[in-house]
């Protein structure tokens, strides 16, 4: 049997075949209702197939958009993912992820088989391109979203949450019930200072403290993001002689950690330890006591994200268009800082 044509759909619809790429990739011109119908019954009686391959290399471009995250264990970077696929299917496009577990070489090969598969564009969540991530950027041209990650350069498209006033909420909330001071539990030692949103939100516990009066000498203490190295740093810190009344976590999936080694060395939380921590993941509401935190909305910033990577007018030079989209944090209050009931 032979293969059906676009030619075959335009016949028997009595259009051109031009009309009918525009009824398959709904654009770029618009089609009457009238002949969209007869196009459509037209694909469908004949069983016609895109091919999109094809599509792809005329177009230079397909329905993928290549995502990638530094972890997608952590429930963060899940749960971010998930609304970035949404936000995608609502437009017809589907995404590809990819894990660069923090490693720049990891990022690279993403970026290569993402960019060599053509992509419409790359949302790089938590994280700007490294150098050599950068390079490969700009020999492609390829278009770049940086997501919950502020950008380092002005011509950078980026969307992100008011990550240092969060933490600034977070952390005056924590003194409002009278501790002598908050410790912060921030990123690693070699968590960058700029664009970072880890960085941003230590940044965020300092100016809190400091507007308080308070000291942040000595009281900024490392681990990596997830709850199990988090654990580990706090079986340490609460078992010793300085133990803090209070702690701000810059990520959910850290104070998740620090909750389960109060648990552990008997330490009544809110009673003994004060915690809150930043994203407010689904799992922050189940933990026990219910963790305080902040609030991103990350399906609107997927939205915007999508939208973003392929928005066409950004390519254009002198484009007027807003490349930093910043959406506000908000205070979500439960149990674990000593509020007795919570708001949300």
């Amino acid at each position: 049997m032979a293969k059906v044509t676009r030619d075959d759909v335009a016949r028997l619809a009595g259009t051109s075949t031009a009309v009918v790429s525009y009824v398959i990739n709904n654009g770029p011109r618009p089609v009457a209702p009238a002949t969209r119908e007869r196009v459509l019954a037209a694909i469908k009686q004949l069983g016609y197939r895109p091919d999109r391959v094809a599509q792809a290399m005329a177009s230079r471009r397909t329905d993928l958009i290549g995502m990638i995250v530094p972890d997608a264990r952590q429930p963060f970077f899940a749960e971010m993912a998930h609304a970035v696929e949404q936000a995608a299917a609502e437009r017809g496009k589907m995404v590809l992820v990819g894990n660069s577990d923090y490693r720049d070489e990891r990022e690279v090969h993403y970026l290569r088989a993402f960019l060599g598969m053509r992509v419409s564009g790359l949302i790089l969540v938590s994280q700007g391109p490294s150098e050599r991530a950068a390079a490969e950027i700009e020999a492609w041209d390829a278009r770049v979203v940086l997501l919950h990650e502020r950008p380092e350069a002005i011509d950078d498209v980026a969307v992100v949450t008011d990550d240092v006033g969060g933490a600034q909420l977070a952390t005056r909330h924590l003194l409002e019930h009278g501790h002598a001071y908050v410790a912060c539990l921030g990123g690693t030692e070699e968590t960058p200072a700029v664009g970072d949103p880890v960085a941003d939100h230590v940044e965020g516990w300092r100016r809190a403290m400091r507007e308080s009066g308070r000291s942040t000498e000595g009281r900024l203490f490392h681990a990596p993001y997830n709850r199990y190295d988090a654990y580990q740093v706090a079986l340490g810190l609460l078992s010793g002689p300085d133990r803090p009344p209070a702690i701000f976590c810059a990520t959910d999936d850290q104070a998740i950690g620090v909750l389960r080694a109060a648990r552990e060395l008997r330490i009544d939380v809110p009673g003994e330890l004060a915690v809150a921590g930043f994203d407010d993941v689904k799992e922050a509401g189940l933990t026990d006591p219910p963790l305080t935190t902040v609030f991103s909305d990350r399906p609107a910033m997927a939205r915007a994200a999508v939208d973003l990577v392929l928005d066409d007018s950004l390519r254009v030079v002198g484009s007027r268009r807003e490349r930093l989209k910043q959406f506000p944090s908000a205070l979500v209050v439960r149990r674990s800082c000593g509020c007795g009931e919570p708001t949300s």
